[in-house]
């Protein structure tokens, strides 16, 4: 059976929205960003317009405006986006009920079954283009393709409001010249690496030694010459899937940079404060910890380490966190923004191995205080129960609602958003 995969990807969609909900803006330079005054002043994503005078998405808006002096920036509205997205997911499952999202402005959908063709995918993806634009009225990019993620490249060689059908017959002719780095999952990072073994292109991945390229990027070079050959064999999961939580994590860019170790340690509470809260909520323990932290030239650097034993505890999480910090950034001052996030997570219900010094039953009875001060949170806000340490620097404190977490494509300096 031919598999007929599409991939729906919303133009500059938190602007399109935003211009959509605002027609005194439509015909203006527009771009979504964070809150200058509270330096959370980067450029999510743009429209068009704004486009054309050379505003790029990751830059800061003091930045865009020297280059486009009547850009207009909007703070970036996530539950509207979110709506807005389910509402586009509800058109999409009309046609299947295999819909993946990711994020919120893509989509990979599956009409395969049923005799329909590559070329039906690409006349129903044309259908699909039209509806979004007149039932929903933003424009979307749809790629065609017999995987996924040729499907997610084709939709992004044309923008906006256009269709992209790769045909395998013509892979050599349409994909094969394509830098690798146009290829899903091929970071910068990766492309150096590739590039210094004299791969380039899709093309050149494709035909590269397996061998070679397992010697340089493990498991995953395996993965990346499928790709690159048009092998992809992951399947489109169903509207009812539950993706497996795989990690939970909070950042933040306070009012003013961090200037000292003592700035650290007060985010490091804070972030964990929230991570673990997160954590205890979706009954997870986490045996990774991973911190970064962001310059002033928006350059970040990240580094994890394992703990001794699963853990949801804010104590435990931020005291590595913070010995992460101690070990690898004691220099570098002043930073702009700080992360911290825990992975390899496993269920809290597994039981727990007792020591004859005491220490289990005390992260236990520590675990029940926590969850206690979670639940008066709940019920009386965030602020009903605050850390001394956090108290002694409110000056780096933002409001509760900027660490709600935030879909992470949205950081991620792709083009689309």
């Amino acid at each position: 059976m031919e598999r007929v995969i599409l991939h729906c990807d919303a133009n500059s969609y938190y602007a399109s929205v935003e211009c959509l909900y605002t027609p005194q803006i439509r015909e203006k330079p527009v771009a979504v960003g964070g809150d200058v005054a509270a330096r959370h002043g980067i450029i999510l994503t743009k429209n068009p317009l704004a486009k054309s005078f050379g505003v790029k998405t990751g830059e800061p808006i003091w930045q865009a405006k020297q280059k486009c002096p009547g850009l207009v920036c909007v703070p970036p509205d996530f539950p509207l986006y979110m709506r807005f997205s389910q509402r586009m997911r509800k058109l999409y499952e009309s046609y299947s009920d295999r819909v993946e999202p990711f994020g919120l402005d893509e989509a990979w959908l599956d009409l395969s079954g049923r005799g329909v063709t590559l070329r039906d995918g690409a006349r129903i993806a044309d259908e699909i283009r039209r509806r979004v634009k007149n039932e929903l009225g933003i424009t979307i990019s749809v790629g065609v393709a017999n995987n996924k993620v040729f499907a997610k490249l084709g939709s992004d060689m044309k923008k906006p409001d256009a269709i992209t059908a790769l045909y395998p017959e013509n892979y050599a002719r349409q994909v094969a010249p394509l830098s690798a780095g146009e290829l899903l999952y091929v970071g910068p990072s990766t492309q150096r690496r590739l590039a210094s073994i004299g791969v380039y292109t899709i093309g050149d991945l494709a035909r590269c030694s397996e061998t070679l390229l397992t010697r340089l990027l493990g498991k995953n070079g395996t993965l990346l010459k499928a790709y690159a050959s048009g092998s992809d064999t992951s399947p489109v999961m169903p509207c009812t899937h539950t993706r497996t939580i795989q990690s939970v994590g909070n950042s933040t860019t306070p009012p003013r940079d961090l200037e000292n170790a003592e700035d650290v340690r007060c985010l490091c509470y804070l972030l964990a404060e929230s991570v673990c809260a997160r954590l205890r909520n979706g009954g997870f323990r986490a045996q990774c910890v991973q911190f970064s932290l962001r310059n002033s030239q928006l350059v970040t650097r990240s580094v994890q380490t394992t703990l001794t034993r699963p853990s949801s505890l804010t104590d435990e999480i931020s005291a590595a966190a913070f010995s992460l910090f101690e070990k690898n950034f004691s220099t570098g001052f002043p930073y702009r923004s700080i992360g911290l996030s825990c992975s390899r997570l496993s269920p809290d219900n597994l039981p727990i191995q007792l020591d004859f010094t005491g220490c289990e039953m005390q992260r236990l009875r520590q675990e029940k205080l926590e969850r206690s001060i979670d639940g008066l949170r709940r019920r009386f806000g965030h602020g009903i129960v605050t850390r001394g340490v956090v108290l002694s620097q409110r000056e780096l404190l933002s409001p509760v609602e900027e660490h709600i977490a935030q879909p992470m494509r949205s950081f991620t300096g792709k083009e689309g958003a």
